[in-house]
């Protein structure tokens, strides 16, 4: 009997000890300070405007982020059969207002990305050292080619999420 109930009890405070786990180290909510001052005369409208354009460094308003729905799976081939595979996850920056148009056009897109990765790969880009500076510019370029001649001068950036090589013995 109490073999049976062993793993029912190891399952439980398991599964207790990880909620508890989870609830003490989840993140808190920020607090937000709205800064209400308003030194130069402006408006409350215009000086919110102001805040929005310059709350993040680095962004740039005119510009949104579209991530591609799935992962691209690249197989790394030597001598005729698999050696590794390559995933990624891709993002496009695009003007504002794309985003649907962008999603209408995917299989597209990921078509011609798709063959920019099987020609890089092919080309031994995912080999040795395939996170080297030169190589994900050269990647990055192509994709960028490929995007403008698919979706037009609207994309301003292809960025890579995450990539990961998975080598076969």
């Amino acid at each position: 009997m109490f073999r049976k109930l062993l793993p029912v009890v190891l399952a439980l405070f398991g599964l207790i000890s990880g909620l508890g786990a989870g609830l003490l180290f989840r993140p808190h909510p920020e607090m937000i300070e709205i800064d209400t001052s308003n030194e130069e005369g402006e408006s409350d409208a215009t000086h919110a405007h102001h805040n929005q354009e310059t709350s993040v460094e680095g962004t740039n308003p005119a510009f949104e982020y579209v991530k591609l729905n799935n992962q691209f799976v690249i197989p790394n081939l030597e001598e005729g059969r698999v050696a590794s595979m390559v995933v990624l996850t891709l993002s496009l920056e695009t003007k504002q207002g794309l985003r649907e148009s962008i999603y209408a056009r995917e299989p597209k897109l990921r078509d011609a990305f798709l063959q920019v990765l099987f020609d890089h790969a092919n080309t031994g880009g995912f080999q040795g050292n395939f996170t080297s500076s030169s190589s994900m510019t050269a990647l990055r370029r192509a994709l960028l080619e490929v995007a403008h001649k698919t979706l037009g001068p609207d994309v301003n950036d292809v960025l890579l999420l995450d990539i990961v090589r998975q080598d076969f013995d």
